[in-house]
């Protein structure tokens, strides 16, 4: 395409056919390790581009947050596919379902992307992984979260860590000077970070 470097449109043609082959976008990790680019600020760079000539659009929130601006079907055109329970990665495709629900797994916990309902107080996260079994969260459910910023030691919580960019669904405790994120499943350990790497982004 015009006006973009040999990296950029390699950058471009590597999204679309990610999103051809698992029907969700890549990480900026994922792009980097692909393309065997220096650096996560390398690609940042180069998504910013992409975007200046509004061939994509990014949700920063989260770690699959890049859109194909003309990408045929349904995430742009506003209607859901019948072969999905979910819509694809655009908030406001489906205002009544739960939206975005693809995910990824990460150090033993159910990594999740999300996009709010059209409710304005939630939102909702289809769950991969076996982290929360014990609360009877199970492997494809889709959990409903009362979005705040806030919680208390204990409460479920879907949780953005800013160093990893990702979001885990995981009990919260804040305990001698640090955040433990408990996994509802005797088997699995928690994730020990400090306060500043989390985000509360809702309640369950």
């Amino acid at each position: 395409m015009k006006d973009l470097s040999r990296r950029q449109q390699a950058i471009l043609d590597f999204i679309e056919n990610f999103l051809d082959e698992n029907d969700y976008p890549p990480t900026i990790r994922d792009i980097q390790a692909e393309l065997g680019i220096s650096s996560t600020s390398v690609v940042d760079y180069n998504l910013k581009v992409l975007e200046a000539h509004n061939l994509i659009r990014r949700n920063r929130n989260i770690s699959r947050g890049i859109e194909l601006v003309n990408r045929a079907g349904a995430a742009q055109s506003g209607g859901c596919p019948d072969r999905r329970t979910d819509c694809r990665w655009t908030s406001d495709s489906c205002p009544r379902r739960a939206g975005r629900g693809r995910v990824q797994r990460s150090r033993s916990s159910s990594v999740l992307s999300s996009s709010r309902m059209a409710a304005p107080i939630s939102f909702a996260l289809r769950v991969k992984g076996h982290s929360m079994v014990d609360l009877l969260i199970n492997d494809g459910d889709v959990v409903l979260l009362k979005h705040q910023a806030t919680c208390e030691n204990g409460d479920t919580v879907a949780v953005w860590l800013r160093d990893e960019k990702e979001t885990t669904l995981k009990k919260f405790y804040y305990e001698n000077g640090r955040v433990r994120l408990q996994p509802a499943n005797v088997t699995m350990e928690p994730i020990y970070t400090n306060l500043e790497n989390v985000e509360i982004q809702g309640n369950w």
